[in-house]
């Protein structure tokens, strides 16, 4: 099977050391690659995933352009893919720009992160981007629930991300990453569950989180996510046809996932949609 991991992040190879330790002092968690493209590519090929689909986050409005140049650039290759990227505080007219510029390149979506970009996800600016992807069609990744990083922030949280697809209409297609919401997964199936056009991927959530070895977490059950039964319990509520695989590395071991999330009581046709037949009627590989 050609597994696809729809769910990870590189960093320029000139700040990705920097950027890891930033980000792992942040939520005191390891990181399982160097954060460069090359590092993702030898663990991909370690854990004998076939494609990596990049999810970069546009923590300012003048870095959108660039990411997107690159993710443009990186859709040309075989086993590499990105979504786009977009930031709140980009004025209206040049998000449709770039969302036209996304679309007519072959992107398949854009990333969103309210905690990272400081508004919440129920704010009209999010609301008006979510509309135009939906013109556009584009998918959005939305971080969903909590951010480990900053633990106790609201921006993202499943209620509030019901509010803004009410708003937004159903022309918009969104993934919701981390099983619908971070260590919000009841509300996650009370809100999305029924809609269906929210897929979920399954990044950073089933068992333990790594911590980075700084002895800020003091038990493990401080570490614990959802447990094999209650993972596999919101992929049945859910459906596997619209649950994607994703690792979120470096933040996990890609090896370490694939094995967690074959072991689980799915059956081949489950395993095989979220594996890699969701993802791939997504990216147009089908």
């Amino acid at each position: 099977m050609n597994i696809i991991d729809f769910h990870v992040h590189t960093f320029p190879n000139k700040i990705a050391a920097h950027a890891l330790e930033i980000l792992s002092g942040n939520s005191h968690t390891k990181y399982f690659t160097d954060g460069t493209l090359e590092s993702l590519i030898e663990s991909m090929s370690n854990a004998k995933i076939f494609a990596s689909v990049l999810q970069p986050v546009a923590t300012k409005p003048e870095q959108v352009s660039k990411i997107n140049d690159s993710a443009i650039k990186l859709n040309k290759c075989d086993k590499i893919f990105s979504f786009g990227a977009v930031h709140p505080d980009c004025n209206y007219k040049f998000i449709r720009q770039e969302f036209a510029r996304l679309s007519s390149s072959g992107v398949k979506g854009v990333k969103i992160h309210p905690v990272y970009q400081g508004l919440n996800i129920d704010n009209e600016r999010f609301i008006k981007i979510l509309r135009l992807a939906g013109d556009f069609n584009l998918f959005v990744m939305i971080h969903a629930g909590f951010d480990i990083g900053f633990m106790g922030n609201d921006n993202a949280l499943p209620e509030r991300i019901a509010k803004s697809l009410d708003l937004a209409g159903n022309n918009c297609r969104v993934i919701l990453a981390h099983m619908g919401g971070w260590r919000c997964w009841e509300d996650s199936i009370k809100f999305f569950a029924e809609r269906e056009n929210v897929y979920i991927d399954t990044a950073f959530s089933l068992g333990e989180f790594t911590p980075n070895g700084d002895n800020f977490y003091t038990s493990q059950d401080q570490c614990k996510m959802l447990n094999s039964q209650e993972f596999t319990r919101i992929i049945k509520i859910f459906g596997a046809n619209r649950v994607l695989f994703g690792t979120d590395s470096p933040w996990s071991s890609q090896i370490q996932c694939v094995k967690d999330f074959d072991s689980l009581d799915l059956n081949e046709s489950e395993k095989n949609l979220i594996f890699h037949d969701n993802a791939a009627k997504i990216l147009g590989l089908n």
